[in-house]
């Protein structure tokens, strides 16, 4: 595809001038023309045969590896990546599962993840799509993708050589929606395994949304922002704030919410995926070996350190709390009122 771009007609060139334009101007713009093509066509092509190249290693390499017992459908799943900044050594026969994690802020994710990485094989890389220009168009996307995938993105919490599972946490207003039809077809065609996480109640995630953004500024932690906590008095100080929140879009931005989650479940339907909801894997920490059986990882006592943040009744959290009561009390988000979950 990529040399296709190279194919220039002639009619590509013609520029058709006017009686008024200098020949030099002309010439100018043909030369511009020309050069820009050409710059054009060799970025294609040096993306287009690092791809092949890369992907040639991983095969050449699987060769000489002993593949474990798998069923068909699990045999395209297994990788052996090959990492253009370092060795895996002992660990080239190691195969690599991919895995991304769809989620929505405030929703348990960067919880979740700490999990994760308190396992010896399993890499996450944090919210890579953050960054704008990494999801600017689809060619963005897969690049970053690819240098995660080939194990070459560098974090905190890259195992490198020896890592069995690799992945990242992808927030639904951060591209995926967007480009869900090409995301969809990469995904399948490299195996990659969603953990979709999100939250039951929505109302509850509000609350958390609204306290975060208020001590972006506020910054009630001596002056230092903290999305997440390490100890019981920080979530102490944080949840003292109480968010006012507006009854009037209050049922308007549920259903803003709850639709979105509705379509990202539909976009992505086809993958090889698993649903995960915060509220369980709060009181029923047994989820945690369904998702290591399902990134197909040794499994082990997983970890975190985060402290959660808004522990009571939401009574407790929200300021204009008999006025939210009032909004939702007989409506479908009725059980949001009460606590889904203990501590």
């Amino acid at each position: 595809m990529a040399e296709e771009l190279c194919f220039f007609t002639k009619e590509a060139f013609v520029i058709r001038p006017t009686k008024k334009t200098p020949i030099t101007l002309r010439m100018i713009i043909l030369i511009f023309s020309m050069v820009f093509g050409v710059y054009i066509c060799s970025v294609s092509l040096r993306q287009s045969r690092f791809r092949s190249h890369t992907n040639l290693i991983e095969v050449v390499v699987s060769r000489h590896c002993r593949r474990p017992v798998a069923s068909n459908w699990e045999d395209p799943l297994i990788h052996y990546p090959v990492p253009r900044t370092y060795n895996r050594n002992e660990c080239a026969c190691n195969p690599v599962r991919f895995f991304a994690i769809i989620s929505m802020q405030r929703s348990g994710s960067g919880w979740f993840e700490t999990f994760l990485n308190s396992h010896i094989n399993v890499s996450s890389n944090g919210e890579i799509f953050s960054v704008k220009e990494r999801r600017s168009n689809m060619t963005a996307i897969e690049a970053t993708l690819d240098k995660v995938y080939s194990l070459d993105w560098m974090s905190s919490a890259a195992k490198n050589e020896c890592t069995a599972a690799v992945g990242f946490k992808w927030m639904l207003n951060q591209g995926p929606m967007e480009h869900h039809e090409e995301i969809t077809k990469y995904f399948n065609r490299r195996g990659v395994f969603v953990i979709f996480l999100f939250r039951r109640n929505l109302l509850r995630r509000m609350v958390s949304v609204i306290a975060n953004s208020h001590d972006r500024y506020a910054k009630l932690l001596n002056g230092t922002h903290k999305s997440h906590v390490h100890s019981a008095n920080e979530a102490v100080i944080l949840a003292s704030y109480r968010p006012l929140i507006n009854t009037t879009l209050l049922f308007a931005d549920l259903n803003k919410t709850k639709d979105l989650i509705d379509k990202a479940l539909e976009f992505f339907k086809s993958t090889r995926h698993i649903i995960l909801y915060y509220e369980d894997l709060v009181s029923n920490r047994t989820k945690l070996v369904d998702v290591q059986d399902f990134l197909g990882v040794p499994h082990r006592q997983l970890v975190s350190r985060q402290v959660k943040i808004h522990t009571r009744p939401l009574s407790d959290h929200i300021k204009n709390w008999d006025a939210v009561n009032n909004a939702i009390n007989g409506t479908e988000y009725e059980s949001f009122l009460n606590a889904d979950y203990h501590l």
